[in-house]
């Protein structure tokens, strides 16, 4: 497993073009939830889906940011 970027935890200001991609996936992330939120029934099931759903939601957002390295993508 590669060793984690100097860099990996501080701030990472994203660019425009990273900011209209991480809305785009947050608007998709938003929509699955609303529909597990309408079809799944209610329970610690469907709250641990949606906690894994917000959970990937934010690695999206570190993925659109950095390179696999840790590095930020420019």
């Amino acid at each position: 497993m590669p060793q984690l970027d100097s860099k990996t935890f501080e701030h990472l200001t994203p660019t425009d073009q990273q900011i209209q991609q991480m809305s785009t996936v947050r608007f998709g992330f938003s929509q699955l939830a609303a529909m597990i939120e309408a079809h799944v029934p209610e329970g610690i099931d469907r709250d641990h889906a949606l906690r894994l759903l917000r959970t990937s939601a934010m690695w999206c957002n570190v993925a659109i940011t950095r390179w696999e390295d840790g590095e930020a993508r420019t």
